[in-house]
């Protein structure tokens, strides 16, 4: 392909709200000096793209996904951090640390000569993306589950690792233990936390919190899941995560934790919202001043470049368990069966496309 030349590629396109996504023909531009073209093995299936498609003020066409692995294709003038035939994770979080969040842009991608909205995306055979969220990782990297350290790890595990920097015997609660509450349990149990509590609706997503590291389970549907992760923690844990994003369970993470008191070191425990919320929550300003509790936001908390690397290292020292988190493995053209699977929470773990 030669300089100044578009390409043609399928990707997985969103045009009208509420309708299926229609797997088509894109045409991707020659990359400007800062993009670069990534070849895709395989993309994970988040939660995030469901919340995209239903939102029916979302900017249409729009491509999905942002967590993907592959081989460079193409790189701008400007790159220099990889080159055409290395292998990259494809990613939403910037590989350089930026203050506030990232300028909307469009990549440049086009369908039916409209340009489409997002500036990244791994539901497709190829991505032109922005150099910030490409990072190089080794040769031997698998092309299948690495996909899912671009979001579910770096997500769920980076909100354990850097947003609550859990320590060794650290009360730790996980409510919601899919894709990435299932990260995060992983994370807390090789940082050494204890206890563990997985909190569900769903049994079997339960037994295999288990059988991640959990070391305690609640079904939120048998009992009051504050009172039970109160009991089995003795008086609240440290931090307690909510990877959900409901309501409901944003109100209930920080009741989960311990209370503190009066002086300066007298702190009560951290919640850690992590799933995509509502416009709203209700929370008693009691645990704040009575208890000085902390509730705080995590948003992609990693350093793609530093952490990409260890989370490979720990996959292949069997401390990351990549193989057992990818539980579905689907094709591009049955991307709305995988959307479908996941909004019925049908998919324990987490599901990959694969290329």
């Amino acid at each position: 392909m030669g300089e100044g030349l578009s390409m043609k590629s399928i990707a997985a396109i969103d045009t009208d709200f509420g309708k299926p996504l229609k797997v088509d023909e894109v045409e991707i531009p020659d990359p400007q000096p800062d993009q670069v073209v990534v070849k895709l093995f395989s993309s994970g299936v988040c939660h995030s793209q469901l919340h995209q498609m239903h939102n029916a003020e979302a900017k249409r066409p729009m491509v999905l996904g942002h967590e993907g692995i592959g081989i460079v294709s193409r790189t701008g003038k400007a790159v220099t951090h990889v080159k055409e035939g290395d292998k990259a994770i494809v990613t939403w979080v910037p590989r350089h640390a930026i203050k506030g969040r990232p300028a909307p842009r469009v990549s440049g991608v086009t369908y039916q000569e409209a340009p489409v909205n997002g500036l990244v995306y791994t539901w497709g055979n190829d991505v032109l993306t922005w150099e910030q969220l490409v990072v190089k990782m080794p040769d031997d990297s698998p092309n299948d589950v690495t996909s899912i350290i671009g979001c579910a790890v770096l997500t769920g595990a980076g909100a354990v690792l850097h947003t609550a920097q859990v320590r060794p015997e650290d009360k730790v609660a996980i409510v919601g233990v899919g894709g990435v509450g299932i990260c995060a349990v992983q994370m807390a149990a090789i940082l050494q936390a204890y206890p563990i509590i997985a909190v569900d609706l769903d049994d079997s997503k339960l037994e295999f919190a288990k059988k991640m590291g959990a070391t305690h389970t609640v079904n939120a549907k048998q009992v009051d899941p504050v009172k039970a992760v109160t009991e089995i923690s003795g008086g609240g844990v440290d931090y307690a995560f909510d990877a959900i994003g409901l309501r409901i369970t944003n109100e209930q993470i920080l009741p989960m934790t311990r209370g503190g008191g009066p002086g300066a070191e007298n702190h009560g425990g951290m919640a850690v919202l992590i799933g995509m919320p509502g416009k709203e929550m209700t929370i008693d300003p009691g645990h704040f001043m009575f208890h000085q509790r902390r509730y705080r936001g995590s948003l992609g908390a990693t350093y793609p470049e530093q952490d990409f690397p260890m989370y490979l290292r720990w996959y292949q020292e069997g401390k990351l368990k990549l193989d057992e988190i990818v539980t579905r493995r689907y094709k591009l053209e049955d991307i709305n069966q995988a959307c479908d699977d996941l909004q019925k929470g049908r998919i324990t773990g987490r599901a990959i496309i694969e290329y």
